[in-house]
């Protein structure tokens, strides 16, 4: 069984046992976080549940600790007037490992 969550403004495809990157979230560590999905599928039926048919259902999870995303490196460099900045950027996340996925709350 696997399911698309909606994760701040993207959607991530998880299954039970899976840790995910999301963004970052205040939360301490060890806690249970929830998430709403947006589609659930049930490998071993066939069932695909979407829209409407998912009221009631959840995916739940537990806070693993905090991750750095890759570092993003830019430069604007304008020719003849010796003007160049550089900057960077590194966005941090959240670790969550996928504890149950349930159709029916």
């Amino acid at each position: 069984m696997y399911a698309v969550i909606r994760v701040g403004t993207s959607q991530e495809r998880v299954s039970e046992g899976q840790v995910v990157r999301v963004d970052l979230r205040s939360e301490e560590v060890g806690s249970a976080v929830e998430f709403v999905p947006v589609l659930v599928v049930d490998d071993a039926n066939g069932t695909v549940l979407a829209g409407p048919q998912l009221k009631g259902a959840l995916v739940k999870g537990t806070l693993l600790g905090e991750v750095k995303g890759p570092k993003i490196r830019a430069l604007t460099y304008k020719s003849k007037a010796n003007q160049r900045k550089r900057w960077g950027h590194r966005q941090h996340y959240s670790t969550v490992e996928i504890t149950s996925i349930s159709a029916k709350a």
